[in-house]
């Protein structure tokens, strides 16, 4: 019989894994390594080790959140070479690994439409940002808009979290560590409500 907890058993392992980071000597190193594949290859938002550093140590929350929004933008800038330059051997890979061959097109239309609205929105919400970033360089959105609005949509969003958890900290870790499946399932849903906006607004 599957349950929340065995569906989701391989996301809360991953997430134990990345938390396990957060107790690293060296964890700002792999907060920055994280943000900044995040934003072409890897899959984890960097988020979650932004989190776990965050309840260990909450005085450091904005320290954390600038790392992990300058390194996330220096990998925007692999994500868009990639779409722009070597789309056919690398892009393609990157887009039907995690099955979002659907939603090139679809974001392509967006960016015809405001690329600087899309682009923001897609960086602020759970939408996977390499999408965005690999998608940009695809259809050729001029770069330096491209990077402003990444600016704002990470900036707002990492900075919001470390806001949050600089407040709320120690009471939001036991939640989310009790509660982690239906975390999981309320992130999937925002998830959707971002690609519904990006598709109808």
């Amino acid at each position: 019989m599957y349950t929340l907890e065995t569906i989701f058993r391989p996301l809360r392992k991953l997430y134990d894994w990345t938390v396990e980071k957060a107790e690293h000597p060296k964890a700002i190193y792999w907060l920055a390594f994280f943000a900044f594949l995040e934003s072409s290859i890897f899959p984890v938002p960097p988020d979650v080790l932004l989190i776990a550093m965050t309840f260990a140590k909450r005085k450091r929350a904005f320290r954390y959140a600038t790392v992990t929004l300058v390194f996330s933008l220096l990998g925007a800038l692999m994500g868009y070479a990639i779409g722009f330059g070597l789309y056919e051997s690398i892009g393609k890979i990157i887009i039907h690994t995690y099955g979002l061959e659907s939603l090139v097109k679809m974001i392509g239309g967006r960016y015809e439409a405001n690329a600087v609205i899309t682009v923001f929105s897609a960086a602020f919400t759970p939408i996977p940002y390499k999408l965005i970033t690999i998608s940009a360089g695809l259809f050729k959105i001029r770069f330096i808009p491209f990077m402003i609005a990444s600016f704002f949509g990470r900036g707002l969003r990492f900075f919001a979290v470390a806001t949050v958890l600089y407040f709320t900290g120690a009471k939001a870790k036991p939640f989310i560590e009790k509660y982690f499946e239906w975390v999981t399932v309320a992130f999937t849903f925002l998830l959707i409500l971002g690609f519904f906006g990006l598709r109808y607004l």
